[in-house]
């Protein structure tokens, strides 16, 4: 069969990814088509044939999956890519996902066995980010569109807690009712950019970030007012004055409008503060699980000295270091590691230390004065590390290392270079931090190869 653009043809799915696209083949080549599931037959119309990948979408269901079920999110934003299928076909996905990753990518010999499915599948982020455009004439939140920024207007989502979408409604009810615009990013006027909200469950507190190109001036006491009358369970409202241009959501001024700016929470018995600028885990339930895990595979006796890297506000630092291990957490985003530190002083640690700065730079200096961990644990962003970072983490010879991944792809290709500096995967097990997502988190533990 002879493939092209704009033909019908009916198929059968041979396999489904996380981001929720069947896979069916067609003249020897992979047809993406999204919404399908594995073992599905669909009739299907081909809209996209490049070099590299083929997508069509599927015009009619001819043989539905056991494991599919019915659609119950409204939204078209793209982001839950897996809620047409069960939670067990989800979790099978996302573990293959991962081994797909080590075998094609990173090049390794290894299979993961271990999914832990989320304590929640619903409602289970503790943070909330949404966007705010102008929509036929009023402001509107939402989330864009998938890979664009055309906003989808949201009354409610499954995902994210009640209190987070009142207090995003009470804001924008506040700007159409006062007549201020949402920002707009082609000619840089408006005012609010994004609403951004965080709480916690171990404590009443809650904390609104409402990202805006400029502050909201005389009318700042009565949207104070607004918003403490709606929204009774809130601890803090913060403005975060942002006039960068491009996608960071964060960046600029912070200025606290009432109440306090950080939010508390407890992982494994510590007790953290933590500020909207710093990092935080969306699913605390399931971070105490990956958290442990950490721990476990670090495994560093007392005589020796545990470097963790992106350590954020102290979770994964702080937590190691009540088992009686000496702990250097290194972070380069300030306000973090003010949390960090102010968090060690609330738990009463103190065999815990911080450096604030780049993570290749202060492992490098360590290692000159003389620094030699018996583990590194590294939970880097999505991106995952640079180059300069694995070889910095190697050069000080760690019996361990613990790497905390959310990206599997980059997971993978980390783990080659650490492949290639000694080290090989002795460990893994995957965790469930973001169900019905394409997204997934995996720990892993490597050691140095033996002789």
């Amino acid at each position: 069969m002879s493939l092209s653009k704009n033909m019908n043809t009916t198929a059968r799915m041979e396999a489904c990814t996380p981001e929720g696209y069947g896979i069916c083949r067609i003249d020897g080549r992979a047809v993406f088509v999204p919404g399908a599931l594995e073992n599905e037959t669909w009739d299907i119309h081909v809209l996209k044939v490049t070099e590299t990948a083929v997508y069509a979408k599927g015009t009619q269901l001819l043989s539905p999956s056991p494991r599919r079920i019915p659609q119950d999110c409204p939204n078209p934003c793209g982001g839950c890519t897996m809620r047409h299928a069960d939670y067990e076909e989800e979790l099978r996905l996302k573990r293959n996902h991962v081994n797909d990753c080590f075998r094609r990518i990173g090049g390794l010999d290894y299979q993961v066995d271990m999914i832990h499915p989320s304590p929640a599948v619903d409602r289970y982020r503790n943070k909330a980010v949404f966007s705010v455009s102008q929509v036929e004439g009023k402001a509107e939140f939402g989330f864009y569109r998938p890979r664009s920024h055309t906003l989808v207007p949201v009354q409610d989502c499954l995902l994210q807690d009640r209190n987070a979408l009142l207090a995003a409604q009470s804001v924008i009810d506040f700007m159409n009712q006062h007549g201020i615009p949402a920002y707009d990013e082609q000619n840089r006027k408006g005012t609010v950019r994004h609403l951004f909200y965080r709480f916690s469950r171990c404590f009443p507190d809650a904390v609104l970030t409402i990202v805006s190109a400029r502050g909201f001036g005389a009318k700042t006491e009565t949207l104070i007012h607004s918003l403490l009358e709606r929204c009774p369970f809130l601890s803090g409202i913060v403005l975060n004055v942002n006039k960068s241009q491009g996608n960071t959501i964060l960046s600029g001024d912070f200025h606290l409008l009432w109440g306090e700016a950080d939010i508390r929470e407890t992982l494994c018995g510590v007790t953290y503060s933590v500020s909207p600028q710093a990092f935080f885990q969306i699913n605390p339930a399931q971070a105490e699980a990956i958290y442990q895990k950490a721990i476990s595979y670090a495994a560093c006796p007392p005589n020796k000295i545990a470097l963790d890297l992106y350590c954020g506000a102290g979770t994964i630092t702080l937590c190691l270091a009540t088992t009686g291990v000496k702990v250097i957490g290194v972070e380069i985003v300030p306000e973090a590691i003010e949390n960090a530190r102010a968090n060690a002083v609330r738990n009463s640690v103190q065999n815990a230390s911080f450096f604030c700065g780049d993570t290749s730079d202060i492992a490098a200096r360590l290692k000159e004065e003389g620094t030699t961990p018996g583990v590194v644990i590294l939970d880097p962003p999505r991106k995952g590390l640079e180059e300069n970072v694995i070889r910095s983490v190697c050069a000080m010879d760690p019996e361990r290392i613990v790497y905390v991944s959310c990206n599997p792809a980059t997971l993978a290709r980390d783990l080659a270079r650490f492949s290639e500096q000694g080290y090989s995967v002795k460990a893994a097990e995957v965790y469930d931090m973001f169900p019905r997502t394409a997204h997934v988190e995996t720990v892993v533990l490597m050691s140095r190869i033996q002789d």
